[in-house]
């Protein structure tokens, strides 16, 4: 039987964002990640000198979270994200050693979902949303 290999897509996109701080805004790099292995997710990978612990960190969540957090507030568990003005998004990541807001440019976050849907097409995901919601409902106690 002949088999054509599996062709693997990555897309990442480096950018600049700031770390919002009590006292300040501090700039930190963040790669923006999708690949074809896992159509339905994005990663934001922040490098071990953005984090606390100086080792890298990735986050990943729905494409559509981020799809969704563009334009309206969207989020549950760990990440949320929404409009800060009208060139701004605010992501929000939850975690034990605690609550850190990230902003970014909008129309950057807009083109890496455009060039997302070049690895993965947006119609893969229209059960992400509501699974999203299903699962966040279920492990609500957890």
């Amino acid at each position: 039987m002949n088999r054509r290999p599996t062709v693997h897509i990555t897309l990442d996109q480096p950018m600049g964002a700031r770390l919002i701080t009590r006292d300040q805004e501090v700039a930190v790099p963040v790669t923006l990640r999708c690949t074809s292995d896992d159509p339905l997710a994005v990663q934001f990978v922040f490098p071990g000198c953005a984090t606390l612990d100086g080792e890298r960190a990735t986050w990943m969540f729905a494409r559509t979270l981020l799809e969704e957090g563009l334009v309206a507030p969207s989020g549950v568990g760990a990440v949320h994200i929404w409009p800060c003005g009208p060139s701004h998004t605010i992501v929000e990541l939850h975690a034990a050693e605690g609550v850190a807001m990230i902003r970014f440019d909008s129309a950057a976050l807009h083109r890496f979902l455009l060039r997302s849907y070049t690895v993965t097409e947006p119609a893969d995901e229209f059960l992400g949303p509501a699974l999203d919601r299903g699962l966040a409902a279920l492990l609500d106690g957890v």
